[in-house]
Formats: C-alpha cells, sequence, structure tokens
C-alpha cells in the first residue's frame, strides 16, 4: 500500500478510497518456503524450522495447500514460541495470496497476525486492503480493522470493523459501498456520487452474495432513501430484487409510476414482472422472461391491460372497456454447425396500443421466422412472414402474408470455362385475406468471371439465366394496375449478360495518397415479360448509386430490366493523415427506347439516366458526412436529396439529417415526394453535465403530397432534457412533445425522470 493512500485507508469506513476487492478465506493446510532473505543466516535458518509447522495428516476429501513465503527479515522467539517475518512479507498459494509488512504466528495460539498495508488477494481476483488482519493456522480470516474492500465485478465497500464467523460468513459493521471510482484520471481522490450505507454488512463466500442491513442511499452526501433487504453479488451476476421506479407524466395517461421485480431463477433463466400504475387510465402490467439454452437462447415480453379505446379520429372511445397488450417475442437457436434457427413475433391488440403506453412508435409489426443452412458452398433458407398494420384507415386485409419463402443457393466447386457458376432456386407464396394472392418459384443459374489485365484493369464477365413460374389470382383487388399482373397460371424466361471494366489508378495528391477508378458497364438482355407477372417484391425502385452498376435495379425479382444499357462512372478517394474523403458519380444510356416498366421520376424512364453519387467526408472521429443526390439529366434539378452529418465527440455533438425526394410521381404510393429534417445536439458543460435535444420535422408541403395539409413545416416529435453521468451515476429530466394525434395516443407533452446506479441493477 502506497503512502499517499495510507490516511484513505485510516478512514475508509467515511469513504471509499482505494481500489481493492473482497476476499475468500484461504482455507487447507500450511506449509512455508524457506525465506528470500534473513538479517541472520543462524536465526534465519531457526525460524524456517520453526516456521514449518507439524500438520495433520489431511482429512478425506480436503486438499492440503502448500504456502510460498518470503520477506526481508525472519526472527524467532523460542521462549514465546512466536515467528515473526518483516519486511515486504509475501504469502502465496496456488492462485491466493497475502501481502503485509509484518507476520507475526503465534505457533502455541495457532494465530498469525498481518499488520501493516495488508492486502488480501483469492482466486476470483478479489482483493482486502487493510491495516491488520487476524487469521488461522489454516489461513482463514479472522477480525479485521478499518479495512477496504473492492469487488471484482466493480464496487467497493468500506468497513470499521469486521470478523469472520465460524459459518465461514464475514461481517463488516458501520460500512458503505459505492461502485463509483474513488480517484479522477489523475489520480487524485475523489468523493463518490453516490454510496450505500450500512450498520452491518453480512458476505457469504459460498453464495458470494452482501446483504445489507439497515441500508441508507446516499446522493452527494445527502441520506435519501432507506434500501430493505438490499442484497448484491460479489461476482457480477444479477440477483433477484425490486428495480428503481420510473416516474412519467405524459399527456394521454396522466402521471405514470411503474415498477419491476427482477426474479433470477437459475444462470440461465429469469423473470421480470411489471406494474404501470396511471392517474388518468386503468393500471397494465408486463412480464419478461429471458432463457438461454445449450443450443440458443430466447425472450418473451408482453403487456397487458383493460382500459378504453379509440380507433378513429372522433375522439370517442369505442367501448368501455377493452382486453389490450402486445407481445413480443424473439429467439435464435444453433442446431450444429450448420443449421440455425431466427425467429421473431411482434402482435398488438391494436393499432395505438404501443404508441398511446410508449412501448413503441413503429407503424408496422413484423413477425418472422427462418431456418437456415449454410456451409462452404450452398445457402438454404426456409422462412416466413408475417405484417400487422397500426396505421390509421390502412386495411388488414391488404398487408400480404408471406409463407413459405424458400431460397437455395449451389456455388459448383469446379469452374467452369475459367468462372464461378451458382445455382438458385426459389419459391414464394402471398396470401391476403382480401387482397390479391400471389405464387411464385424460378430457377436459374449465374456464372462470373473475374479477370485482372496487364494493363491493371479489373475486367468482370457475367452471364445469368432464369425460368419464373407465376399463378395469380383476385388480382382486381390491388388499385394499381401496373402491380397486377395477368390473372392464373404465367411463365417468363430470362437471360442477361454483362462486361463490367474497372480501372484503378494509385498516386500522390493535396498530401495524401488518391485512388481514381473509372468504371464501364455493359449489360444486355432480351425483352422480358414483365408486366404479364404481378410485382410483389419490386415496387420501390429508384436510380441510386447503390444500384447505379447492378446488373438488375430493382430490388427483387419480379421486375427485371431489360434492354441494354451502359452505365458509366468513377469512384474517387484521398486519404491524407485523419482525413478521408471519398465520392461516388455516374449516368447510364439505354439502347432501348422502351421503358414502360420504369416509371417517369425513377431516373430511368427515359434513355440517358439522370446523374447520381455519394460523397463521403471523415475527419478523425470529429466529423462524419455522408451526402447522397440525384440531379436530372435535361435541367440539373436536384430529384433526390440526403445528407447525415455528425460533428462533434462523445459529450458534445451535433447531427442533422435530410432527405427530400422531388420525383413527381403520381399514383404509386411506394414513390410519393417526401422532404424530412431530423436534427438532435448535446452539449457538456460542468464536467458530468449535459443539455440534449432532437427533433423531427416534416417539411413535405402540398405541391410535393396533394394529400398532405400542412404548409411545408410540420412538427412530428421533439424532445429536450437536461442530465448528470459519471462512472457510476445517471439520471436526468426528459421532455418530449408529440405533434400528431392517432386514436387515443394523444399529442401534448410528456415528462419523465430517469435514474440509473451503477451495480445496483436500477435503470
Amino acid at each position: 500500500m502506497s503512502p499517499k493512500s495510507q490516511p484513505c485507508l485510516q478512514a475508509c469506513h467515511g469513504r471509499l478510497c482505494r481500489s481493492a476487492a473482497l476476499p475468500l478465506a484461504i482455507a487447507g493446510g500450511l506449509a512455508l518456503a524457506a525465506p528470500v532473505s534473513a538479517q541472520d543466516a543462524v536465526d534465519s535458518a531457526v525460524a524456517a524450522e520453526a516456521l514449518t509447522p507439524e500438520l495433520p495428516a489431511p482429512v478425506a476429501g480436503e486438499t492440503q495447500r502448500t504456502i510460498d513465503f518470503e520477506a526481508d527479515e525472519l526472527a524467532y522467539d523460542n521462549e514465546s514460541d512466536v515467528v515473526t517475518a518483516s519486511g515486504n512479507v509475501v504469502l502465496r498459494s496456488e492462485d491466493r495470496s497475502v501481502r503485509a509488512d509484518q507476520v507475526r504466528w503465534d505457533r502455541q495460539a495457532k494465530t498469525i497476525w498481518a499488520t501493516g498495508n495488508v492486502r488480501f488477494v483469492d482466486e476470483r481476483g478479489n482483493q482486502l486492503y487493510t491495516e491488520s488482519v487476524e487469521l488461522s493456522d489454516t489461513f482463514e480470516a479472522g477480525a479485521m480493522d478499518d479495512l477496504l474492500l473492492a469487488l471484482r465485478a466493480g464496487g467497493r465497500l468500506a468497513a470499521r470493523s469486521g470478523e469472520r464467523g465460524d459459518d465461514g460468513t464475514v461481517v463488516l459493521t458501520d460500512a458503505a459501498y459505492s461502485a463509483c471510482a474513488v480517484h479522477d484520471a489523475s489520480g487524485c481522490d475523489k468523493n463518490p456520487s453516490w454510496r450505500i450505507t450500512a450498520d452491518r454488512v453480512i458476505y457469504d463466500p459460498e453464495s458470494n452474495r452482501i446483504r445489507f442491513k439497515g441500508a441508507m442511499l446516499e446522493l452527494f452526501g445527502a441520506r435519501l432513501i432507506p434500501l430493505p433487504g438490499l442484497a448484491v453479488r460479489t461476482d457480477g451476476r444479477a440477483i433477484s430484487g425490486f428495480l428503481v421506479p420510473d416516474l412519467r407524466v405524459s399527456e394521454s395517461n396522466g402521471l405514470e409510476v411503474s415498477g419491476s421485480y427482477y426474479t433470477r431463477l437459475d444462470d440461465n433463466r429469469d423473470l421480470t414482472l411489471g406494474a404501470y400504475l396511471y392517474s388518468q387510465t386503468k393500471p397494465m402490467v408486463s412480464a419478461q422472461w429471458r432463457h438461454l439454452t445449450s443450443i440458443g437462447a430466447y425472450q418473451i415480453t408482453g403487456y397487458a391491460t383493460h382500459s378504453s379505446r379509440i380507433s378513429d379520429f372522433t375522439g370517442v372511445p369505442s367501448s368501455e372497456a377493452d382486453p389490450r397488450g402486445y407481445l413480443f417475442a424473439n429467439g435464435r437457436f444453433q442446431f450444429s454447425p450448420e443449421w440455425s434457427l431466427t425467429s421473431s413475433i411482434r402482435v398488438a391488440s391494436d393499432r395505438t396500443f404501443l404508441r398511446r403506453y410508449d412501448i413503441s412508435r413503429d407503424d408496422r409489426l413484423r413477425s418472422t421466422f427462418n431456418l437456415e443452412r449454410i456451409d462452404e458452398q450452398s445457402y438454404l433458407s426456409v422462412a416466413g412472414w408475417a405484417t400487422q398494420t397500426l396505421r390509421l384507415g390502412a386495411p388488414q386485409g391488404q398487408v400480404p402474408v408471406a409463407l413459405p419463402v424458400i431460397d437455395y443457393r449451389r456455388r459448383l466447386e469446379d469452374p467452369v470455362v475459367g468462372g464461378t457458376v451458382e445455382l438458385q432456386a426459389n419459391t414464394l407464396a402471398i396470401a391476403r385475406t382480401n387482397g390479391q394472392d400471389t405464387q411464385r418459384a424460378f430457377a436459374g443459374a449465374r456464372w462470373d468471371l473475374r479477370r485482372l489485365t496487364g494493363l491493371g484493369q479489373v475486367v468482370t464477365l457475367t452471364g445469368l439465366v432464369r425460368g419464373d413460374v407465376y399463378h395469380t389470382d383476385e388480382t382486381g383487388l390491388t388499385a394499381t394496375e401496373i402491380y397486377r399482373g395477368n390473372p392464373g397460371w404465367e411463365t417468363r424466361g430470362i437471360a442477361l449478360g454483362a462486361i463490367d471494366v474497372e480501372w484503378p489508378f494509385v498516386g500522390e495528391a493535396f498530401g495524401g495518397t488518391q485512388i481514381f477508378k473509372p468504371r464501364l458497364q455493359l449489360v444486355a438482355s432480351p425483352d422480358i415479360r414483365n408486366l404479364s407477372v404481378p410485382n410483389e417484391d419490386a415496387r420501390a425502385i429508384d436510380l441510386e448509386d447503390s444500384n447505379l452498376f447492378a446488373l438488375n435495379r430493382f430490388p427483387g425479382y419480379d421486375r427485371v430490366e431489360d434492354g441494354a444499357r451502359l452505365t458509366y462512372g468513377f469512384d474517387w478517394e484521398l486519404y491524407r493523415p485523419g482525413w478521408r474523403i471519398k465520392s461516388t458519380i455516374g449516368q447510364s444510356y439505354s439502347f432501348d427506347a422502351n421503358r414502360a416498366i420504369l416509371p417517369d421520376g425513377t431516373g430511368l424512364s427515359e434513355r440517358v439516366s439522370d446523374f447520381v453519387g455519394r460523397t463521403e467526408v471523415r475527419f478523425r472521429d470529429f466529423v462524419k458526412l455522408t451526402h447522397r443526390f440525384r440531379l436530372d439529366k435535361d435541367n440539373l434539378a436536384v430529384r433526390r436529396n440526403e445528407f447525415d452529418a455528425t460533428v462533434g465527440n462523445r459529450r458534445t455533438y451535433a447531427e442533422v439529417g435530410y432527405l427530400r425526394l422531388n420525383r413527381d410521381i403520381t399514383g404509386l404510393e411506394d414513390l410519393q415526394d417526401r422532404e424530412e429534417l431530423r436534427a438532435a445536439v448535446r452539449v457538456a458543460f460542468a464536467r458530468y453535465w449535459s443539455l440534449f435535444g432532437a427533433g423531427v420535422f416534416n417539411l413535405t408541403d402540398r405541391d410535393e403530397d396533394p394529400s398532405f395539409s400542412s404548409d411545408g413545416f410540420e412538427p412530428i416529435r421533439t424532445r429536450l432534457g437536461i442530465a448528470y453521468q459519471d462512472d457510476c451515476l445517471e439520471f436526468g429530466l426528459t421532455w418530449r412533445r408529440d405533434y400528431s394525434e392517432q386514436g387515443d395516443a394523444r399529442k401534448g407533452d410528456t415528462f419523465q425522470l430517469f435514474f440509473s446506479l451503477r451495480n445496483l441493477g436500477l435503470r
């Protein structure tokens, strides 16, 4: 122990001033080795002989320990039969150790006293610091004074005194506990922002559990809340108990007080039960079950209440009271190195439950499963999808259920004409309760050959063939005509060939290294019977930098871009110390004038496409900027303008996101114009305090979307708050305002107080 920490240790019952950890008693036989050095060779020999005890025969099942011994000086008193080791005394036994200024062993009383800067370390890395500790001759701790314990999993315990009982438990009196650091970054002492004081603390080494008697929470030195029945574990594992309540005030529910009880049923299972009380509506309960099995893990979360529900914009409850709730379950299981199962279930009783009770703001809930087999040469997926819409006015009967969705791919091990061949088979069945039903199956093969020329060009040749079979009925229930396809059975064939050439150039520029890579791609395909089959998975078509050089710029399988086209562009990158700049721009030219499957406004409907690009700028971890754009080929009007920027560090930063789609596409819901602004800022001050705010704003006006009634600036949600956060404590107050009202999820203000203590499982 350093001299600097000595004053802290002497008053450790009042302050938590040193990093240390809680020990386990060292049991077993004692066999000390000879000292490293001694002041007198003869005395040392006598003392060493005296230090070697006559050990009793080991008890059956008990392991005898060998203790290695080191000290600067060693002395033996023949009359009192006392051995004294002084100066840098070290006792080691396997992965346990004791360090002290002096160790005194009374052979008659069979007691060992370690005094002066004592440090006791157990096999788990827990440590004890004290001025003196009494040990038995079997190396079990007894009485201690002015001690400090630091738990291996974090947290420190200081006490005025402690002793070990006959049952192995350690009882501390006048104790204090905290998970806060007691030194700042420069090594200076600091007071913990919170601590738990207790009259008695009982540590059970068998269960790795610490129980507090007469516990009281102190925050910045002020005694605030009694904590009866408080207990923590020394190994960092969770322990059953109540969580600190949350406090919230909202327009929909009034004052809300919520609390939970956590139950640890086993090392791999736990259960959390929650209750929510409101001043303006009936209570709600929740439960969360988590289970880690030998092949995977899953969790099930549920909410339930019995309250009135508003299903439209009239403001009138649809009934006096309805059972309402939400179920969310997910998991993943790995049956073998190849086979796995992933699943998720999300179901709500009605469309406004999640928003009203502030559980989620999603406008759709997706349930799915996916059984996969993956090896080095093949991939198999058997999946299913079901979606529940939460959008008011959207008919659930028009939302599809996809079951099954089967996809199989195999890559041939042997090259074919020098290239790689991948085979694919896919089938899909889509059903709607009040809409068009579709079944699809196809099989195909793709061949890729990649070569590097002597001049440095990267040339890729691709060939693809595919045969499709579709069956469709009730096509008249699909409002958009180009999505329907022909009713009944339809077949089509797809053939495609492509050549792609990249030519990278590397050199020095602007004090760094630049890479300039022009790229040229030619894709050709005969006419494809696209409009004869339905479009279920390829509706959101839009020219972007991400699909500029794709073989098929539609996002799914139901539509395939036919004809011949030439795509050209370049990538440019610059690397210099601290900086990285990357830019992409390109355009395509179609040799086919018939572009009926590509709506006007997507940037692809004419022979010459729009210009698309992306620019990324990085400066260390301080500036991150990404900008995506699409410019009209005729007048360079901005058809897509999107950027995301972050400036600042972890504590103080500003984030801005902006998106504007100016495509002028009418009649297609998937391709409507939108304009949105997102912003967030956080400003740190006074070391641990911060102010933060965020907002989402709809900038779409009537000219962009006639269905909108806004004037081009409509706040969706704003948030403002203040928070305190140090290494072990976090609390704050948040104000949020919602500007849209959906059923019983009313617009208005919500205030929330949050509070969290490290290591106590408090939110």
